[in-house]
């Protein structure tokens, strides 16, 4: 069984994230994509259009000094697409450990909306603080 076309656009797009890769990265959201982020921390909320999420992006990469996601399992059908992995992250002396689930709504190979799904809320809630 060969893989949905989707695992592959989030395939690449993780490895982009992990390489820092933000213009490869950027080619794979819709202009007016949505990407929503749990918690009461800085860098909660609702970043609407591409520009406001590469804009969080940037800010999210600058402000830490190490980030490792492994990923767990990429799954996909013609309009969604789900990510399980583990984030690791520095800043300083803090370290944040956390299962996230990535849930992505995808149109004609973008993604249109990104809602992340935390096993622990308050662990970023510390960490970005």
């Amino acid at each position: 069984m060969s893989e949905h076309p989707n695992v592959d656009l989030l395939r690449r797009g993780f490895a982009a994230f992990a390489a820092g890769d933000l213009t490869t990265l950027e080619g794979m959201f819709a202009d007016d994509a949505i990407w929503h982020v749990p918690g009461r921390h800085r860098f909660s909320g609702d970043y609407e259009g591409k520009a406001a999420i590469f804009q969080y992006f940037r800010e999210f990469f600058q402000d830490m000094d190490s980030i490792v996601q492994d990923v767990h399992a990429l799954l996909a059908d013609g309009e969604h697409g789900v990510a399980l992995q583990m984030v690791t992250a520095t800043r300083g002396d803090d370290r944040l450990e956390v299962n996230n689930v990535l849930v992505f709504h995808i149109e004609d190979g973008l993604a249109t909306e990104v809602w992340v799904a935390s096993n622990d809320p308050y662990a970023a809630d510390e960490f970005w603080a």
